[in-house]
């Protein structure tokens, strides 16, 4: 979603990141003292009446403590929490919390330098630039990246202001419930600049080559053309959301074009 401001002051307030506190690693049990004791004479074997017609049932193995889960096949993704890189955040489904702040890094493919984003995010952008040069002679810029509660919250009452509360809601997310308060979206344009906030960037050598290729650095085009009865939002061919890898692959391959559809999450066409 396009942003009409720049925020000088964003700085200050995205890099008080929230750390993730990382619990003691649970001990596991000690093995039981092998110390075998004295061996004790084995009695005569006696004379032992007709044998049991069920057979004796086989020792079943020792119970060994498993630190985690490694299948869980529905709840694969946490898509419920901020922190989690495949939050699901839509007019529906706000973030948790509503105010949630990332820990944020400078964009290193940023359009005008103040850009921010997750640090894995960053790591992803470098890597899809790269892949776009080689494949096609141009790159990739960010040029709207991480945006605050507050800042979105200016951005929203902007466009009521200007349109009313209906059409600012086809186009700009309500605050609290933006993905770019994630840390995770970007807005983007070829670094030749043609058609920026603009639908005719899926026509553009740098837009449909995202559109083809973007998954494979684990982002999605978020908002497809047609489908803004799910998303709730119009097309926007530059706004991409990072997921990770093994998502993106996933959602590709099963032929789903929103990640509500994907995971079978219901549409979020208005706020309800």
């Amino acid at each position: 979603m396009p942003m009409y401001s720049r925020r000088a002051a964003l700085t200050a307030a995205a890099v008080l990141a929230l750390t993730a506190c990382a619990g003691d690693p649970v001990p596991s049990a000690s093995p039981s003292p092998s110390g075998s004791p004295s061996p004790s004479p084995s009695p005569s074997p006696s004379a032992s009446p007709a044998p049991s017609p069920s057979p004796s049932p086989s020792p079943s193995p020792s119970p060994s403590p498993t630190p985690t889960e490694t299948t869980a096949p529905p709840a694969e993704y946490d898509i419920d929490s901020g922190a989690s890189l495949q939050v699901i955040v839509n007019k529906r489904r706000p973030l948790q919390p509503p105010d949630y702040a990332p820990q944020l890094v400078a964009v290193s493919i940023a359009q005008d330098g103040d850009e921010l984003v997750r640090p894995e995010v960053d790591a992803a952008l470098v890597a899809l630039d790269q892949a776009q040069r080689a494949a096609i002679g141009e790159g990739v810029f960010v040029f709207s990246s991480y945006r605050s509660y507050a800042t979105q919250s200016s951005i929203y009452q902007g466009f009521v202001n200007q349109y009313g509360q209906a059409e600012a809601d086809t186009t700009s997310a309500r605050p609290g419930h933006s993905e770019h308060q994630t840390g995770l979206a970007v807005d983007v344009v070829g670094t030749s600049g043609v058609a920026r906030l603009n639908v005719a960037f899926s026509t553009t050598p740098s837009g449909q080559w995202l559109a083809a290729n973007a998954w494979q650095h684990g982002f999605v085009v978020r908002y497809p053309n047609g489908l803004e009865g799910i998303t709730g939002y119009e097309y926007e061919p530059w706004h991409l959301r990072f997921v990770g890898v093994e998502l993106a692959t996933a959602m590709t391959q099963s032929g789903a074009q929103t990640l509500e559809e994907h995971l079978g999450l219901p549409a979020a066409p208005n706020y309800g």
